[in-house]
């Protein structure tokens, strides 16, 4: 069994495969032909008995016509002798007046065979062929029967085995011989091929557009020259790969150069914009009237939205050119959390909205001026998006890491629109409300959190709100602390909320 599932599990080879099966239809071949040999000499030699049993029982009723009654069981029995057959010589209704076998078959049987005049029976010399000769007037009432002996094997079947099984091992083995030529040079060919395609598709280094050459005009030489074709194909796809990839990272790289450029063109203007607005409700210059102020107060926050839009096209462009870096240090997240719960409180303003914060001190090895912004964010975003109840931040200190849950009672996001929720220029909820933001602050949050080497998640569900869920890493990197594992939100349970 355990031989039978090898054999199973690997394929037979074409060396060993073509030649055994030419011996295999070797074989059947002569055993065929072998068979139709022995059955046309036996054909012959049934013939040939029946037409001796025939000559034999004329010749003999002619003989026994021309002799005396006392003379005819000599003549009978000295022509079975020389013959070395069976003769019977019997009367109409089966009686047997001579045998020279002296073990007759019955009347019954005898009779049959006067009826029949000839065919096949079996005697004491075996398998025999019988022919019933009547002797005519003034004999009628006799009859001669003559048996033949039919052999079960005919002559010369030894003979036509022995040059059949020859002719057959002569063939067979130079079909084998050729079949085992073939095949060496078609497995031969296979492996060529088949290396020179793991030689290009090696790992180690760009896979080769070289073809393949056609050493033979078979099916592998076809199979050769279209993978070729292939290869010529995929050689021209892959270029014109690299020359779209090439435009599309000069194309990002302008892209990224041309957003810093116009940021920091518009930055410049836009602060001489908010510093002489700022003058001017200080009524530096003289008081203001009430709808003077108001209009400046709409100067002030339409500035102060352009600048924040600004800081996230730049913050985006030194993200994507790489040029963003980190200064980390041992932070306490939970005293950033309180300065974005207080900012928070105020921006609020009349909504029905309590902003409150949960948790204890947790230090954490961060750039703080990051962690700063992505709270920032996440509470921004979820004081915008909730028209009524809660905004709940919640700081969990873990032994590696340090968790953080912004958790609020908004109308939730939609299941599908989660896995594309961090990404740029992607916004969820009302459009009156996605109006007001540029789609930036989730994607570079994630990033900010990832580069840090913590994770960010959410879970929410439609009427129910929504919970992001952040990991920053208590320890630096080279101090061998265990990486944070991936958030998970039901493990970060609400505390009670500090003063």
């Amino acid at each position: 069994r355990a031989m039978s599932k090898r054999l199973q599990r690997r394929p037979l080879s074409l060396l060993v495969l073509a030649p055994a099966l030419v011996v295999i239809v070797g074989a059947a071949a002569a055993v065929a032909i072998g068979a139709l040999g022995v059955r046309d000499l036996r054909a012959q030699s049934d013939s040939a008995s029946a037409l001796r049993s025939e000559l034999l029982a004329v010749t003999l009723g002619e003989r026994l016509r021309a002799t005396s009654e006392a003379d005819r069981p000599a003549l009978v029995e000295r022509a079975a002798r020389r013959s070395g057959a069976e003769v019977l010589l019997v009367e109409q209704d089966g009686s047997v007046v001579v045998d020279s076998s002296l073990k007759a078959p019955s009347r019954s049987i005898i009779v049959d065979m006067l009826v029949a005049g000839e065919g096949e029976t079996v005697t004491q010399l075996g398998r025999t062929r019988y022919f019933t000769a009547p002797l005519g007037s003034p004999l009628e009432h006799l009859s001669v029967m003559a048996f033949v002996r039919a052999p079960e094997a005919p002559f010369a079947t030894g003979s036509l085995v022995t040059s059949v099984g020859a002719l057959t091992a002569i063939l067979a083995g130079v079909a084998v011989l050729v079949a085992y030529t073939l095949a060496r040079d078609v497995y031969s060919d296979v492996r060529f091929v088949r290396e020179r395609i793991v030689e290009m598709a090696r790992v180690e280094g760009e896979p080769a557009v070289k073809p393949i050459p056609v050493r033979s005009v078979d099916q592998v030489g076809l199979l050769t020259s279209a993978f070729n074709v292939l290869v010529d194909r995929f050689a021209a796809a892959e270029n014109a790969y690299r020359q779209d990839l090439a435009g599309a990272l000069a194309y990002d790289r302008d892209r990224s150069a041309f957003l810093a450029a116009l940021s920091h063109e518009l930055r410049t203007p836009l602060n001489a914009i908010l510093g002489f607005a700022q003058v001017l409700l200080s009524e530096v210059d003289g008081p203001l009237t009430d709808d003077a102020r108001e209009n400046l107060e709409v100067v002030r926050a339409s500035g102060e939205h352009l600048r924040a839009l600004i800081d996230d096209i730049l913050d985006l462009s030194a993200l994507e050119s790489g040029e963003l870096r980190l200064n980390r240090q041992y932070v306490d997240i939970h005293a950033i959390a309180e300065e974005v719960v207080r900012e928070a409180q105020g921006t609020a303003g009349s909504k029905p909205i309590q902003v409150v914060l949960h948790g204890k001190p947790a230090s954490a090895y961060a750039d703080p001026r990051r962690v700063r912004q992505v709270l920032t964010n996440l509470v921004g975003n979820a004081v915008k998006f909730t028209a009524q109840g809660r905004v709940v931040v919640q700081v969990d200190p873990k032994e590696d890491y340090v968790g953080i849950l912004v958790s609020d009672t908004g109308p939730g996001i939609a299941r599908e629109e989660q896995a594309s929720i961090f990404e740029e220029y992607r916004q969820s909820g009302e459009l009156s409300a996605q109006r007001t933001g540029s789609g930036l602050g989730l994607a570079i949050a994630r990033r900010l959190v990832q580069m840090h080497g913590g994770s960010i998640g959410l879970e929410s569900s439609m009427g129910s709100g929504s919970r992001f869920a952040i990991v920053l890493p208590s320890q630096p990197p080279d101090r061998g602390s265990r990486a944070p594992e991936p958030v998970l939100i039901g493990s970060l349970a609400l505390g009670e909320p500090t003063g």
